[in-house]
């Protein structure tokens, strides 16, 4: 329902921006022939920004694939567009407002050809960062304590990975990328906090692959995920989903994916490590929207565990952190947020999450929300960065 909201805003900001490109035609060849140039220029851009809906629209092919992540790198490219052209247009309201500025503005294409070559070079600059900084998987490291009788003088790494969100976008190289600097970290306990996969299985580029990459994991006590919101096989354009009178489930083929590479599925569930610590997994938030299934509260999950023993949760979104304080959690380790991804989001999510990303103690449980290690939607980060978080844990 949101995407048909914003179809038509979408569309009014494209005409913005083609309107201003005109312009920009215009004073390049001084209005002189310029109708086939924009015609030409008008095609090409309308395919461009509506890659994301033929992309919807095809079969599965390798055709749209590409066509779906030329369409995820346009969104990136177009937020950044938009918000440079926006400012430029502010700067010339307020410069013909001012009498010294005047004239240096009124009627001068120099200025203007000078002003649409900085639009381009920003806004393709800013994307070519964005692309590059996405790629780069940096390794966050945390210390937490934790008091435990049962444990104390004890220690433990846990290697936390969110939001992989395997699909058109992440593809088998940067899951052996990840998996690589996983083993490097030589962790006793991995876990991943959901949104393993990009909504659809057949967008993955190898699943046999990536099987085979992420079965080669290697820890102490074994790798063990949750699922996020966007674990769910569902119709999906441009990062927004519709909804449906018919609920939708966790694919069966991702299912069987993570099952044949050795990683465990808790939902809703705990297991004992090692006869000296509970590892507990979550449902999502959104579950009972998406599969009619509701979550267990908190107390309802934690409420027959040895407290005496550490209990650490799996979630993928980072809510009711008061809740499961409250339970008897000691810590909590969540993803979802991206940490906005790309700039302004951070400043967004900053503003709706009590801990949107990085280290949050909530009472005596110690909260830690991963910006993640996959891209959602636009192949970009700016502002932010992608990654893998290393926890040493020691027991008191």
């Amino acid at each position: 329902m949101l995407a048909l909201l914003l179809a038509p805003i979408y569309l009014v900001v494209n005409i913005y921006v083609l309107r201003w490109a005109f312009r920009f035609i215009d004073a390049c060849f001084q209005r002189r022939r310029t109708k086939w140039i924009k015609a030409f220029f008008t095609a090409v851009y309308a395919f461009i920004c509506l890659a994301p809906l033929i992309s919807f629209l095809l079969p599965q092919t390798a055709v749209k694939r590409s066509i779906a992540q030329a369409g995820n790198f346009w969104m990136g490219t177009f937020l950044y567009l938009v918000l440079i052209i926006l400012m430029l247009d502010l700067i010339r309201v307020i410069m013909k407002r001012l009498t010294f500025t005047q004239k240096l503005i009124h009627g001068s294409s120099k200025i203007f050809i000078l002003t649409g070559c900085a639009v381009i070079i920003a806004a393709a600059g800013i994307s070519l960062y964005g692309t590059y900084n996405a790629r780069q998987i940096q390794m966050t490291r945390y210390s937490v304590e934790i008091p435990s009788e049962s444990m104390s003088g004890k220690s433990m790494k846990i290697v936390l990975a969110a939001d992989l969100h395997l699909g058109y976008s992440i593809g088998y190289k940067q899951v052996e990328k990840m998996v690589n600097m996983i083993n490097e970290a030589k962790p006793d306990l991995v876990c991943l906090s959901g949104d393993i996969f990009d909504n659809y299985y057949e967008a993955l580029d190898n699943p046999e692959k990536i099987r085979e990459a992420l079965s080669g994991i290697n820890s102490k006590y074994g790798v063990y995920a949750c699922y996020g919101n966007h674990d769910y096989e569902e119709e999906i354009l441009a990062g927004f989903t519709f909804d449906s009178e018919e609920y939708v489930y966790i694919g069966d083929k991702m299912r069987k994916l993570l099952y044949d590479a050795g990683i465990r599925t808790l939902e809703d569930e705990s297991v004992l490590i090692d006869d000296s610590f509970y590892l507990v997994g979550r449902k999502d938030y959104s579950s009972r929207k998406k599969s009619g299934s509701g979550r267990m509260n908190p107390e309802e999950l934690l409420g027959g565990l040895d407290l005496e023993k550490p209990v650490i949760v799996m979630d993928h979104q980072p809510r009711e952190l008061q809740e499961l304080a409250a339970a008897g959690a000691d810590m909590d380790l969540c993803g979802h947020t991206h940490d906005g991804q790309m700039f302004p989001g951070n400043l967004m999510t900053s503003l709706i999450w009590e801990n949107s990303c990085g280290y949050l103690k909530k009472g005596e449980m110690h909260n830690i929300v991963t910006s993640g290690a996959g891209i959602f939607g636009p192949y970009m980060r700016v502002g932010t960065k992608s990654e893998i978080v290393e926890i040493d844990v020691k027991f008191l």
